[in-house]
């Protein structure tokens, strides 16, 4: 096990981010790593970056000793103690089979002078090499030098073989121009020697990682909450306080704003209600000096306000001290806001040269294949693979952001079907930019090309001209004719339309593959807390017979296999191996002969129980014998109903992150989304569909 002591140069470095920014981007490249801060800072009993890592790493990190212990046994001159029990706990919590830890240091502080050498003993003691940490925002090039230096001299120094790099966080616009950002250029700050303390990381600055949740503003302000609607999703990139005229600030009404505006003014009022009836998502409307808006006011904004979730708070302040308190707000991550602390971490991870780390690992130990490395390899692949991605819903605001998302980090080439005037206008709403290499293509600009290549796709159903150009007014026909005509790699879509509407088409237009055994199925990529699984089927076939349910055994594991996980199939029922009976064990007892008949070399079981094919202390009693039970990675269930049933059931309950569903088994590339897909979602699932395209 190698060990990475992250060390601070002062308070404010953002150590708890990079740190565990630090364990994911370790997490990605397949490394079992684990994470212990020795000491807590904090007062109270549970320790931030603690609770982080049980949230965001699902750990259980050794728990620290508290800092006033600490103090205490240092003044009675028990140095080699504390650092005992430093080592006793760690060893207590950490088990075999880790390939890194990475351990957070202490933050000196002007009343805790002592910190700084503490860390060195610390990292000594367990013989870790070291990163030093600082924030970039608020010094110099040479005073950033003067300060690693500095602390690099109290582990040995710069060119101390265990003193590995550093990494500069929070930089600015002007020095990430200058010493770059990505992992593989960066360029050493003046006055360092360059291969003895190289940069590990330039982590920029990004206002959408310091963005609190307007409900932290309104738990600061003690606000009164007239409306809530999603006060607990919507972030606050932007304050605008309004002293000039409606006209003067409509220009602000973008995504992410907060309104802060005294209660009287109903100019303001009703225009940022008519921008979030518009579909701006503000971030707030907060109404100063404890005055509600008059009721005649509230009555005319309340279907904008309701339908649009904006919310909507009343401070007793007066603009200026609202305005005042909020600048002094405190930066930190609020320990429940967990999608922020996961935002910051996976930008840290994108931004640490992880191959200068992984060198000094050695070969990681064999275990599944986890989440962050699924996620960074999904991303990694498509970028490889260079594939043009249509998206018939151009003008759904989730399906912009992706495609500004994937555009701008080589994900795919994106192709959006709409309004371009429209899409330029919910862009603005929504304070982006789009690349100007961004394809937005009007469907009414090349729906005639296509009637004529589609009568001839479907002539044999009696299509004729005029019902062909009546079908290509749906977006989602005309972008799988583009599938069809080779035009584009891949279809994404049923973010506004439900699955049948995304893959008949495909059915008609693409058809399936013969040599995938005719038939279309799904699954889904599970992204449970320490590893990634595959279910299917769970959103085509209702009732697949026998014959089916091993085709779709034999897509799974193939689609498994694409994508970096070993494929051991379990062929789940409720009953396990031979202790019961009827049509539906049958079924699966068959199922599971023709996979085994069809693809000999495949490791492949059933029928078993869920937690039989999972769980192995499970698998110990109810089927010993068997090569998949209780390491189960592919799950192949019976029918829909179990299958879509289940795959819900274990993402809302354990709040697991599901990707799909994945097409498998059509001729080229087509894969639905859920209606209530996040950005995010539509990313991973575009990132899909270009490594399908690919393969």
């Amino acid at each position: 096990m190698h060990i990475f002591y992250i060390s601070p140069t002062s308070y404010g470095a953002g150590l708890t981010s990079v740190a565990l920014g630090m364990v994911r981007a370790l997490e990605r490249v397949g490394m079992h790593v684990r994470f212990y801060k020795p000491v807590s800072q904090q007062s109270n009993l549970d320790d931030i970056s603690v609770l982080f890592a049980r949230k965001t790493l699902h750990q259980e990190p050794p728990l620290p000793l508290s800092f006033d212990h600490v103090e205490d046994m240092l003044g009675q001159n028990r140095r080699d103690d504390v650092l005992e029990e430093i080592v006793s706990r760690l060893n207590h919590a950490i088990g075999s089979g880790i390939d890194a830890l990475v351990v957070e240091g202490l933050t000196p502080t002007r009343n805790t002078p002592w910190v700084t050498r503490f860390n060195s003993d610390v990292a000594k003691t367990l013989s870790a090499d070291v990163i030093v940490v600082t924030r970039a925002d608020e010094n110099s090039p040479r005073e950033l030098v003067d300060l690693l230096r500095i602390s690099a001299d109290y582990h040995g120094g710069v060119r101390n073989s265990s003193v590995l790099g550093y990494v500069l966080n929070k930089m600015p616009a002007e020095l990430t121009d200058k010493y770059g950002t990505t992992p593989t250029g960066l360029k050493a700050l003046p006055r360092m020697p360059a291969k003895s303390f190289p940069p590990i990381g330039h982590i920029p600055w990004s206002p959408e990682l310091a963005a609190p949740r307007t409900r932290d503003i309104s738990n600061r302000m003690g606000a009164k909450v007239l409306h809530e609607g999603q006060i607990d999703s919507r972030r606050v990139t932007k304050r605008v306080l309004c002293a000039r005229s409606s006209a003067k600030v409509t220009q602000h009404l973008v995504a992410g704003t907060l309104i802060i505006a005294p209660g009287d003014r109903d100019d303001i009022v009703l225009a940022a209600c008519m921008a979030a009836g518009n579909g701006v998502p503000l971030a707030g409307l907060l109404l100063t000096n404890g005055e509600e808006p008059a009721k005649g006011i509230m009555r005319l904004c309340q279907p904008a306000i309701a339908e649009s979730g904006l919310p909507v708070l009343l401070t007793d302040t007066n603009s200026y001290e609202t305005a005042t308190l909020l600048d002094r707000m405190d930066p930190e991550v609020p320990v429940d806001d967990v999608e922020r602390m996961e935002m910051v971490m996976d930008t840290v991870a994108e931004h640490i040269d992880i191959e200068k780390l992984r060198s000094h690992c050695g070969r990681p130990h064999k275990h599944f294949l986890t989440p962050p490395a699924f996620r960074y390899n999904l991303m990694e692949r498509a970028q490889q693979a260079k594939k043009r991605i249509v998206l018939p819903e151009g003008e759904e605001p989730r399906t912009i952001q992706a495609a500004v998302i994937c555009q701008n980090k080589g994900i795919a080439e994106c192709v959006l079907l709409g309004n371009p005037e429209r899409i330029h206008d919910i862009a603005r709403g929504l304070d982006i930019t789009l690349p100007e290499d961004l394809a937005i293509i009007a469907p009414d600009t090349i729906r005639q090309q296509y009637i004529a290549p589609m009568v001839e796709l479907r002539k044999h159903k009696g299509l004729n001209e005029a019902m062909a150009e009546a079908q290509l007014e749906d977006t989602v026909v005309l972008g799988t004719m583009m599938l069809a005509q080779d035009e584009v790699d891949g279809l994404v879509s049923g973010a506004i339309h439900t699955t049948a509407n995304t893959i008949r088409p495909a059915f008609q237009l693409v058809k399936t593959d013969p040599q995938a055994g005719g038939l279309v199925s799904s699954v889904f990529f599970m992204l449970l807390p320490d590893q990634v699984v595959v279910y299917g089927d769970c959103a085509v076939n209702p009732d697949p017979s026998a014959e089916e349910l091993a085709i779709i055994a034999l897509q799974s594991a193939r689609s498994a296999q694409a994508f970096g996980i070993e494929p051991r199939v379990a062929m789940i029922s409720y009953s396990t191996g031979q202790s019961g009976h009827g049509s539906d064990v049958e079924k699966v007892r068959e199922a599971t002969r023709i996979a085994k008949e069809q693809a000999p070399e495949l490791l492949i079981d059933g029928p078993l129980q869920y937690d039989a094919a999972a769980i192995a202390s499970v698998a110990a009693s109810k089927a010993p014998n068997s090569p998949v039970a209780g390491q189960a990675t592919v799950f192949i269930f019976p029918d829909l109903n179990t299958g879509n049933t289940t795959y819900k059931a274990v993402q809302r309950s354990a709040n697991v992150v599901s990707v799909g569903p994945m097409l498998q088994g059509l001729n080229k590339p087509v894969n639905d989304l859920s209606r209530g897909a996040l950005v995010d979602d539509i990313v991973y699932t575009i990132a899909l569909t270009a490594i399908q395209a690919g393969n």
